[in-house]
Formats: C-alpha cells, sequence, structure tokens
C-alpha cells in the first residue's frame, strides 16, 4: 500500500517465529507442514498395509508354489533402488501432487515390509485347532482368512504402525528437502530445511524449528501407538514392567 513500511523478511521474534526466504510465517508453514505430513503418512499406512496384509496373508495361508513365486516378485520388486526412482518420477511430472506421492509411495514401497510379517502370521495360525475345527465343518477359504485369522494376525500390525508413521513423514521431508516431494506451493517442512540449510548461519531457526516438530511428533505418535497397543494386548501382566 502507498505509504506503508516495506516488507522485512526473516523477522525473527518468538511470537512469529519470522518468515521464509519467500516471506511466509514459519509457524503458519510448521502447522500446514503437520497437516499435510501426517495426512500424507496416514494415507500411505493405510492403503500400503492394506495391500501387504492381503499379499501377505494369501501367501501365509496357501503356501506352496503361490508363496514361492510371489516371494521372489517380492524379492525382485524391492531390490528397486526406491529413493532414486521416485526422484526420476517425480522430476518428470511437473508440480507432483499429494495424490501421486501417496501412490509412488504405495506402489514402490509401502505394502513390503508388513508382507512378510503377515506371511509368517498366517503360516503360524493356519495350524492351530481352531483353524482345522473350521476347515471341519465346511467353513470357507475366504471366510476362515478374514473371521478367524487375520484378527489374531495383526498384533504386529499395531506395534509397526507408529514406526510406519513417522517412516513416511520422514520421507515425505527428505524428499522434500532434495526438491523431489510435492509441488513448490505446498509448505512443507522439507523446504524450511532446505531453505536453513543454505544460510544456517544466518537464519539458524529456519532448520531448528521443522527438527524440533519432527521430533515432538515422533515422540506424540509413538506413545499414542504404544497405548493404544497396550489397550488391545489380552498379556496384560505378561510384560516386563
Amino acid at each position: 500500500l502507498p505509504g506503508s513500511p516495506p516488507h522485512k523478511p526473516f523477522q525473527k521474534g518468538l511470537p512469529t517465529l519470522g518468515t521464509d526466504f519467500d516471506g511466509k510465517s514459519v509457524v503458519a508453514q510448521i502447522f500446514y507442514g503437520f497437516r499435510v505430513g501426517f495426512a500424507f503418512a496416514l494415507m500411505v499406512c493405510f492403503v500400503g498395509n492394506i495391500v501387504g496384509v492381503l499379499i501377505g496373508g494369501a501367501m501365509g495361508y496357501y503356501g506352496g508354489w503361490f508363496d514361492i513365486l510371489v516371494q521372489r516378485f517380492v524379492e525382485i520388486w524391492s531390490s528397486i533402488p526406491f529413493l532414486f526412482t521416485i526422484m526420476i518420477i517425480s522430476a518428470s511430472i511437473p508440480n507432483t501432487s499429494f495424490w501421486v506421492m501417496v501412490l509412488l509411495l504405495v506402489v514402490l514401497r509401502s505394502w513390503i515390509g508388513i508382507t512378510y510379517t503377515i506371511r509368517g502370521e498366517f503360516y503360524r495360525e493356519k495350524a492351530r485347532d481352531y483353524v482345522q475345527a473350521a476347515r471341519a465343518i465346511g467353513v470357507g477359504d475366504f471366510k476362515i482368512m478374514t473371521r478367524h485369522i487375520l484378527p489374531n494376525s495383526l498384533v504386529p500390525l499395531v506395534t509397526f504402525v507408529p514406526f510406519q508413521i513417522v517412516a513416511y513423514i520422514n520421507t515425505l521431508v527428505a524428499l522434500d528437502f532434495l526438491g523431489f516431494g510435492l509441488g513448490p506451493d505446498t509448505p512443507s517442512w522439507g523446504k524450511l530445511l532446505r531453505q536453513g540449510a543454505e544460510n544456517f548461519s544466518n537464519y539458524p531457526h529456519l532448520v531448528t524449528i521443522p527438527i524440533l516438530a519432527f521430533a515432538f511428533t515422533l515422540f506424540c505418535v509413538v506413545m499414542i501407538g504404544e497405548a493404544v497397543r497396550e489397550a488391545f494386548d489380552p498379556k496384560e501382566y505378561a510384560r516386563l514392567r
């Protein structure tokens, strides 16, 4: 506006924590970046675990040649360099959207880890007496898998979910830091870290604030996950105290 004082970037004060190189509020980007990163991690975790549970459950239940063939496919697919692949794909897509990043991470990586865990759980549970009894009375395979084996095989999933969420937030931050994440118009912790790393001596708050926010998020997610695990743990007195 005419007569108004010029904009002063990088104002460093406790109430606002200043602005970034583009004149955007650091506090606003911290909160918005948390919302984007957490929603991204939840979506990738949810879809990836569904795919991993379906594949791992089928491998563990049917076994035989089906298990061997799918194992070889998973091993070949997991050997693809994930970071380089997603960087190449992201670089070829201008202004990568939120859903494109979710799809890339689900397809390339997120379903692999839980697959082997669920496969082992299904292998163990299908030899139990209650599964043999269900087969003896003529219950179908799909019903046995979904109503009998699956509920008894989800304990590792509840344990791993908090760490998966933190890992996927870390992945998005790393890709944004390298410039291969979300579009330039989407605020994120990775962009703040990149700007702070380029001029750390003058504006260290652009590095320290996102790091503290990420550490606080890690602590909260792990504590919530531990509380959920204990709430659903039937062996109340089996843990060391």
